[in-house]
């Protein structure tokens, strides 16, 4: 028989060498490559072919089953998240930054389903059982029939899930999680794969949700091999900037509902509250129009948001100008200002470019293109668009623009807010929103000589 052969992995960013050394060459971090246990190989292919199995049962894809049955929380953002509550039997992960209120949330979250009548259990392996009681009763809690306790041993959470038997159980969190049949310590590459896949097994065989809590690296990903992410059903990401109230509850991937849905929460003295109307709330602050200010309007999964995009174009006194990004792809940024030196002439050559999503907003979608540079060119020119216009759009590298979906979804929410005209691409369905002009524009010169008076 084989010897197995030696793997090491760092705790940090999760890559795997066949040796050990004191930095890792993914991350550069020191001190996070740890040995993982080996696992059994099984059997060889050679001897495949001489083993007997059981016949597989197989079905078409044609079936009568009627949809899980969802049970909801009655925070309504978060059961958008979810897909619409709850599913029995899912395995869910939920990422952030530390102190951006991860616990807070799933404390809420397990108080409104234990009082549903769904059996809660909340096991912490980062606090003691007093701490979270301090947590509950400065959340107004205490009255919530959610059984508690802090312990790190794995077998013993699972024997008393299986004795209590409850409908959903929250582990916070999987990074200090410990099975005693991996030999190596907390937190590291083989205790996190094993502690996931041991507690994702358990909700499917006994029919229990599991909400797993998880680290995230400097890099914003969630700690540990990337394999935990594909156990689960739901992978969700608590963002927000500390310097601001606001927090998104982020889906990356969801296997009862749609990816990329977001539930927005403001973070105050008595825990975190829902915000259902966010594109109000994160203009709410917006005065008077200035230069550099422009109103994109994006989609959030199944929902239009209105942000705001702030720009500041300044001479740079460094022979490397600056380009700072908040919220937003810095790739993306460089893009566009290339588009806009070579295509249009307007080169931002020795000049600092500062781009930020205003309400710790972070936005992903290419119909921001148009926005980012409506901003970029008001900075610039030190001209402001008028305050009750929107803009989107997609930005090619030719110069051309290019439409994007949801365009009637959009108009709606920009008309709601008291917004009466809107830029966007011409081409794709468009159909007209009564109370809203669309000015469409068919490349990014034709939109710098129309609302800039340039060419």
């Amino acid at each position: 028989m084989a010897k197995p052969k030696l793997s090491f992995s760092c705790s940090a960013c999760g890559a795997v060498t066949n040796k050990w050394s004191g930095r890792c060459d993914g991350c550069g971090d020191w001190n996070t490559i740890s040995e993982d246990a080996p696992l059994s190989a099984g059997p060889s292919t050679a001897s495949l072919g001489n083993i007997k199995g059981r016949s597989i049962e197989l079905t078409d894809l044609h079936t009568e089953e009627a949809p899980p049955p969802r049970t909801t929380s009655g925070l309504a953002e978060l059961d958008r998240v979810l897909g619409g509550g709850l599913v029995p039997a899912s395995a869910i992960l939920v990422g952030g930054d530390p102190g951006i209120g991860k616990s807070t949330l799933l404390l809420q979250a397990a108080a409104r389903f234990a009082q549903s009548g769904l059996k809660t259990l909340y096991v912490s392996g980062e606090e003691a059982s007093a701490q979270v009681r301090m947590r509950a009763q400065r959340l107004g809690l205490t009255d919530a029939p959610v059984k508690l306790a802090a312990e790190t041993n794995l077998r013993d959470i699972l024997t008393t899930l299986d004795q209590e038997k409850p409908g959903l159980a929250i582990i916070d969190s999987i990074q200090t999680m410990w099975s005693d049949n991996v030999g190596s310590a907390p937190g590291s590459v083989s205790q996190v794969r094993a502690a996931a896949h041991e507690l994702t097994n358990f909700a499917k065989r006994k029919g229990i949700a599991v909400i797993l809590v998880g680290h995230v690296t400097k890099d914003g990903q969630i700690a540990g091999p990337r394999v935990v992410e594909h156990m689960v059903d739901t992978v969700l990401y608590f963002e927000g900037e500390r310097g601001h109230q606001f927090r998104v509850l982020r889906a990356v991937k969801n296997r009862f509902g749609p990816a990329d849905e977001i539930g927005v929460f403001e973070m105050t003295g008595k825990g975190l509250a829902e915000v259902l109307n966010p594109s109000a709330l994160f203009l709410s602050e917006r005065g008077e129009p200035s230069a550099g200010s422009v109103v994109f309007a994006g989609i959030e999964g199944t929902r239009p948001v209105l942000t705001e995009l702030q720009a500041l174009v300044a001479p740079s006194p460094h022979s490397q100008p600056r380009r700072t990004v908040v919220g937003w792809d810095s790739g993306r940024l460089a893009m566009i200002l290339a588009v806009l030196e070579a295509r249009c002439g307007i080169p931002f050559t020795g000049l600092d470019v500062y781009l930020n999503v205003a309400g710790g907003m972070k936005i992903s979608e290419p119909a921001a293109d148009l926005a980012v540079a409506a901003a970029l060119l008001s900075a610039r020119e030190d001209a402001a668009l008028p305050a009750d216009t929107v803009v989107f759009g997609e930005i090619s590298l030719s110069g051309a623009l290019r439409a994007v979906g949801q365009t009637e979804n959009r108009l709606k929410e920009a008309q709601k807010l008291g917004f009466t005209s809107a830029i966007a691409p011409k081409g794709g369905k468009a159909p007209g929103v009564s109370g809203i002009k669309l000015n469409k524009i068919g490349d990014l010169t034709g939109f710098v000589g129309d609302v800039f008076g340039a060419g």
